[in-house]
């Protein structure tokens, strides 16, 4: 996207012709000669057709989407949901600017620096669409606006480039741009508070020990791990887990080695199967979360119960039909031909070999949950808690 496509998607013209093609294929969008500027308005009508879930305030703005920003950037529930509020913000990382709407609400005046004035453009006509006068977009390279800064913020918040120039996605924070360790120092001097969202892939235990005196916020949301925060200068270090929909839960950082069970496990005595969420499996701290309410022999497995839970966990919960140990040709007796959903934890055992082996295919005539424990294979035959 280029300053003169900018341009041109605010112009009326192509703002009307986008609204009278919002709901059709912007494939048959970009074939049709009487659209104005066919590629540009079929490109946003994908776009805006897409963020309908994820950034609705964009799509019912009718705001612009360039393609790459998009893929790059927070949906509106992570970024709504983050804890930092204070008279004043630097964002140091602007992208499409769904994490600077989102602050706008919590902050008095809000600073957000994005290099490439392609992007700053976009998310200035952006935030005159939704209405927000409290946000100022500088088109600068974050470093050097950071190493000339006079004045002093709350908070600043930096979600670092984690993409190489040849497109190549970054996880350790000295490869991404910009390095947020090598800028720490000058961060610290620049605002009382430093906030950074990471990627998912990033190590919670290295969180905590680069930054220490943190707290570390794992988020997750439908079953899928979205971020890694830190907020460094906490009282002590703790750990958040953030199930969006669900509920948050607050550990403290010794919580990660809780230790998991070591009795003998015995398959007659379980009735309640719990998957944990991803985001306590990512904090390491699943049995710690389902401590008193289920039995887990790993982090990463699956928790056992007699009895269903009183109250919300940050698990998935299924009742248990049966169990029993793996033995492939006695279950090709009972699955042959059928559909059959299998789940997997702790085992390395795939689900395509599970299957074939088993002489089941795809589908939802039964489920099972395959897993190792003790250096035994199990099948757990379940059904969903209504």
């Amino acid at each position: 996207m280029t300053l003169q496509d900018v341009e041109l998607l605010c112009s009326e013209e192509v703002r009307r012709a986008i609204d009278e093609n919002i709901e059709r294929d912007p494939n048959a969008v970009a074939l049709d000669r009487r659209v104005p500027y066919t590629q540009l308005v079929a490109t946003q009508v994908k776009y805006l057709q897409r963020a309908r879930r994820k950034l609705p305030h964009l799509y019912e703005a009718r705001c612009i989407i360039p393609p790459r920003a998009f893929e790059q950037s927070s949906s509106k529930e992570s970024a709504e949901r983050k804890a930092i509020k204070g008279d004043s913000l630097l964002d140091l990382s602007c992208g499409l600017g769904i994490d600077v709407i989102a602050a706008s609400r919590n902050f008095k005046r809000v600073v957000t620096v994005e290099r490439d004035e392609v992007l700053g453009a976009v998310v200035r006509h952006n935030l005159r669409l939704l209405n927000i006068d409290n946000v100022e977009v500088i088109t600068a390279d974050s470093e050097t606006y950071v190493a000339e800064c006079s004045e002093h913020f709350d908070w600043v918040f930096i979600d670092p480039d984690r993409r190489s120039l040849e497109g190549k996605k970054m996880v350790r924070m000295e490869d991404c741009s910009p390095n947020v360790i090598e800028l720490m120092p000058r961060l610290r001097e620049v605002a009382t508070r430093v906030a950074m969202k990471l990627s998912p892939l990033f190590d919670v235990e290295e969180a905590f020990r680069l930054f220490p005196s943190s707290e570390v916020e794992v988020v997750s949301i439908g079953g899928e791990c979205k971020e890694l925060n830190i907020y460094t200068d906490a009282q002590e270090d703790s750990l958040r887990v953030a199930v969006v929909g669900l509920g948050e839960w607050l550990y403290r950082r010794e919580d990660m080695q809780s230790p998991c069970a070591t009795e003998p496990f015995e398959e007659t005595e379980w009735n309640y199967l719990f998957i944990p969420d991803v985001a306590v499996q990512k904090a390491r701290v699943a049995v710690r979360a389902l401590q008193g309410v289920a039995t887990l022999w790993s982090n990463n497995g699956y928790g056992f119960s007699k009895e269903a839970p009183k109250g919300v966990v940050p698990a998935k919960v299924y009742a248990i039909e049966r169990i029993e140990r793996y033995r492939p040709k006695e279950l090709k007796r009972e699955f042959k031909g059928r559909g059959i959903e299998i789940l997997k934890r702790d085992t390395t055992l795939a689900v395509e070999t599970l299957r074939k082996s088993i002489g089941a295919r795809s589908g939802a005539e039964a489920m099972i949950a395959v897993t190792t424990i003790q250096a035994e294979n199990w099948v757990i035959h379940i059904k969903p808690v209504s």
